[in-house]
């Protein structure tokens, strides 16, 4: 019997949104077995996301309130409380490879999410090894990335990253509450933007953005960044303007 694979594309309408109880969501999607760095920077470009090797974007009908948002490296200055995070972290230490698994992984996923559970009523459930290997290992072609942090040979950080001539998209991060006054999630993303600034890479993409809201809002600290001001096909110019408050 022979296999091909099969890229597939599909929009799911009217699924309950993952970030409003009274919303629905409409999402498109398309399952790659593998993409194309040019590809997947004009997804970037246009607002899609990347777990696996599925790729979506929001289409939905009745809200825009998910924005896609993009750092401003070059512009972008580290302030006093930037510099407080990485004097914290002078000893944490930061390896940077291809997306692996291991019980390490699994266990701190599973207990990040259930304190964000307590915290912010997030749904938990415990991750499988398929599961995460199908969002955070597989499709990792050659851009995927993991940051991982650790202090006295203690995983305590996972980033998922993908980093692009012209672009880093920060795809997930999670981390032990335990080490809270190390302030990973941020020390993390901050970490990115050094790095793009000594790459000379213009973007990071941050995903999306929703003002004010408990679980997306912090992404408003990160400024200068550029905000999608439209929904543009793949074969349409995006519109990208300065986020103004």
């Amino acid at each position: 019997m022979n296999i091909f694979n099969q890229d597939l594309e599909f929009f799911e309408e009217n699924r309950s949104c993952s970030y409003f109880e009274k919303e629905i969501s409409d999402i498109r999607y398309q399952y790659l077995y593998s993409c194309s760095i040019p590809d997947y920077q004009k997804k970037l470009e246009r607002g899609w996301r990347r777990f696996g090797k599925m790729h979506f974007v929001p289409e939905c009908k009745t809200c825009t309130k998910c924005i896609s948002m993009r750092i401003d490296v070059k512009n972008y200055i580290f302030s006093k409380s930037d510099k407080r995070v990485f004097s914290k972290n002078k000893d944490t230490k930061l390896y940077i490879r291809k997306p692996t698994l291991t019980m390490e992984h699994l266990n701190l996923y599973d207990k990040y999410h259930k304190f964000m559970n307590d915290k912010k009523n997030w749904p938990y459930y415990p991750i499988t090894v398929d599961d995460y290997a199908k969002s955070y290992v597989e499709g990792s072609s050659d851009y995927a990335r993991e940051f991982l942090y650790m202090t006295e040979d203690k995983l305590i950080g996972v980033a998922l990253v993908d980093i692009l001539p012209k672009s880093i998209s920060a795809i997930y991060c999670y981390y032990d509450h335990e080490y809270s006054d190390l302030s990973i999630g941020k020390f993390s993303i901050l970490a990115q933007i050094k790095i793009a600034k000594e790459l000379n890479i213009p973007y990071i993409y941050l995903g999306y953005w929703i003002k004010d809201h408990y679980s997306m809002g912090y992404k408003q600290a990160y400024q200068p960044f550029e905000v999608l001001k439209n929904r543009a096909g793949l074969n349409e110019e995006p519109i990208w303007e300065k986020y103004t408050s």
